[in-house]
């Protein structure tokens, strides 16, 4: 159930200076003299820093900026302690904290999207440690382990569909909701699939339709939009007879190209590849799955590696030593990204994802629309 990271954040432009309408954000943090206390926003692009103030024995602070014209969210940090909250106009947050507890332990007032927001984090934190305390049982078998998880998840995503999503898909916390990831034992992963679960396409399209509505002009809203349509466009169904075309007339679609370094740091282009029969595959090293499935993958390579068979496999691994260990010895194209960009490109929403790639190099199916991979890759060679 390794997910990959798919960020839900907004494009925003901060001013720093004193002109047109202001939000503040006032309170009071104790227990965190002499630490730098900073008001950060949540962007499409990352993270920007507004503001810091070094806080005194009363924990007393003051943050003002430019009021966003839709929905946008920050957050309050020192060091690795985080409150996050949304500010919809000009309206005034005041928040009381101690630290270091104040990540959950806060009391905010102003806003009902920060109070909604603060319910959302809490119970995320709590599913997060529950699924570490499942994935830690030494007394649990795999398969046990892998159930509760998922119950635990679906659970979780049931609560935040009716008391978050669907209650209010217009809200700011509606969104923060459906956009929410979780980190347990094997890194990060998006809790609402955008792409590939189609009952979690309808959580995104609810928000989207509602934000479409509401702010017409946000950035947030093209971009949950684009999410969900892409994600309706994956997961729909045909139902139409498939015709077949003569393929002398067709234009070739090709691919969306990957070039990226190999171990020795070799770049490698998937488009080198026409010609062959290429299995794109987006995986971890570091996920517990990975070695049984790699045993796979060579099962694989070697029956139909003289047949024109090929895997391009994309490493999304932070430890890049570890991922050269791993992969040393391996047959197949081996690469590393560090940026995102395939993984966007291609809509991948969960590790591992992989793609069948023709001998046009035209992208012909996606896992979860493929039953037998190996009947697949048959078929192609």
């Amino acid at each position: 159930m390794k997910k990959a990271i798919v960020i839900c954040s907004a494009a925003l432009a901060i001013c720093g200076c004193d002109k047109g309408p202001q939000f503040t954000v006032e309170g009071n943090i104790s227990g965190a003299k002499d630490s730098l206390l900073y008001m950060e926003a949540n962007t499409l692009e990352g993270v920007v820093r507004l503001d810091s103030v070094k806080l005194t024995e009363d924990g007393a602070f003051r943050f003002s900026a430019q009021a966003p014209s839709s929905p946008e969210f920050y957050s309050l940090r020192i060091g690795k302690k985080h409150i996050h909250f949304s500010i919809d106009s000009t309206e005034t947050l005041n928040f009381t904290a101690a630290y270091p507890t104040m990540t959950t332990e806060y009391d905010v007032k102003g806003s009902d999207n920060a109070l909604k927001i603060k319910e959302i984090y809490v119970l995320q934190q709590n599913l997060q440690n529950q699924i570490i305390a499942v994935e830690k049982n030494q007394s649990m078998y795999p398969g046990d382990k892998m159930d509760s998880i998922k119950y635990l998840v679906n659970t979780y995503k049931e609560k935040m569909k009716n008391d978050y999503i669907f209650k209010e898909p217009a809200r700011a916390y509606a969104y923060y909701a459906v956009c929410q990831s979780i980190t347990d034992l094997a890194g990060t992963f998006m809790l609402f699939d955008p792409f590939t679960n189609r009952d979690d396409v309808k959580c995104y399209a609810a928000v989207a339709t509602a934000w479409d509505g509401q702010y017409p002009d946000a950035a947030r809203t093209e971009q949950i939009c684009n999410a969900a349509i892409k994600g309706m466009g994956n997961t729909s169904r045909p139902t139409q007879k498939v015709i077949e075309l003569d393929e002398s007339k067709v234009e070739e679609t090709g691919i969306i190209d990957i070039t990226l370094p190999d171990i020795n740091d070799n770049l490698k282009s998937i488009k080198d590849l026409k010609g062959k029969v290429v299995l794109l595959d987006f995986t971890l090293y570091s996920a517990k799955e990975s070695a049984p499935r790699t045993r796979l993958m060579r099962d694989l390579y070697e029956k139909y590696k003289n047949q024109g068979f090929e895997i391009y496999q994309v490493s999304l691994d932070e430890d890049i030593h570890f991922w050269k260990f791993s992969v040393e010895n391996l047959p197949w194209v081996c690469v590393h990204e560090t940026d995102g960009r395939a993984v966007r490109s291609y809509g991948v929403a969960q590790l591992p994802t992989f793609f069948i790639i023709n001998r046009n190099n035209e992208v012909v199916k996606r896992s979860e629309f493929i039953d037998n991979i190996e009947d697949e890759i048959k078929n192609l060679l």
